[in-house]
């Protein structure tokens, strides 16, 4: 009887038939090619108020990529959420322009880009909660983020206000008639609020965010720029002047828009300026 030597070879290894090839890919073969899409988001300050070298002086949009899923990994990073740099760290990455200092945004523009990072991520669909401002009852809202308005100043006409070439705006006050120089909150400016607020809670101070504000917001007091001056009008004026001030500071300022119509489900109280809760849930939605 004649011995099979194919199972030694291997050969029963093989289907009848089936032939193997170890063939390396094609030359001609690209790898694939993927580009992330870019964004032109409209700045509420048209540039206008930047310096003459600053990288958005006189520019009207600033190109932005749209939201990836590295840039999920910064929003949820616990260190840097911690820290409480996710936000700014995200929105650098996502600039195309680098040159670009996050601390100099003007805060009205720094919203703009969120917002629009925020569509690009997730679509303009956000759903949260609203207090209701009278029965104080959480609702479920969905806010439309592309009916969000942009808000560029300057509707002014109506107060005693003047705007000055170096971007400031003098506010002549109706009580002691004194011109106040005002300057735009940069995102350096919100941070030290912020960390002036944590401060004082540390310390248990009392809080005083209201003069807080004032005294970073006003430059210079009847041409006065040295910080006592400044100091002794905020802690002496009036009140109807620093509700004057604080007024006139919102018809200035360049931002984005983002009120819109809300009916409360238990009291039916109506109102088109349920402003958009820049909550965990606007860059964390549930899903």
């Amino acid at each position: 009887m004649a011995r099979n030597n194919s199972r030694r070879n291997g050969a029963d290894d093989e289907k009848p038939g089936a032939k193997i090839v170890n063939s390396p890919p094609p030359n001609n073969m690209a790898p694939l090619d993927f580009s992330t899409p870019t964004e032109f988001i409209e700045l509420p300050s048209e540039g206008k108020y930047y310096p003459e070298d600053h990288p958005l002086h006189n520019e009207s949009v600033v190109e932005i990529r749209h939201m990836t899923a590295k840039d999920e990994d910064i929003l949820t990073s616990r260190s840097l959420l911690k820290k409480g740099l996710a936000l700014d760290r995200f929105l650098k990455n996502i600039l195309v322009d680098k040159s670009i200092d996050m601390d100099s945004l003007y805060v009205g523009d720094k919203n703009a880009i969120l917002v629009g990072a925020r569509v690009t991520g997730y679509g303009p669909s956000y759903d949260t909660q609203v207090t209701c401002p009278i029965c104080t009852t959480t609702n479920k809202f969905s806010f439309d983020l592309d009916n969000a308005d942009i808000y560029s100043g300057g509707e002014f006409e109506d107060l005693d206000i003047l705007e000055n070439p170096q971007g400031t705006f003098t506010i002549k006050t109706p009580a002691t008639k004194v011109d106040v120089e005002v300057k735009l909150f940069t995102g350096r400016d919100e941070k030290y609020l912020l960390k002036m607020a944590e401060e004082k809670k540390k310390r248990k101070l009392p809080e005083s965010s209201l003069t807080d504000q004032l005294n970073l917001m006003i430059v210079s007091v009847s041409q006065r720029t040295d910080n006592v001056t400044i100091k002794s009008f905020i802690d002496n004026m009036p009140a109807r002047d620093a509700r004057y001030i604080r007024e006139a500071y919102e018809k200035v300022v360049p931002n984005i828009d983002l009120a819109q119509s809300f009916t409360c489900e238990t009291c039916d109280y109506e109102t088109g300026q349920m402003e958009v809760p820049f909550t965990t849930d606007f860059f964390w939605p549930k899903r």
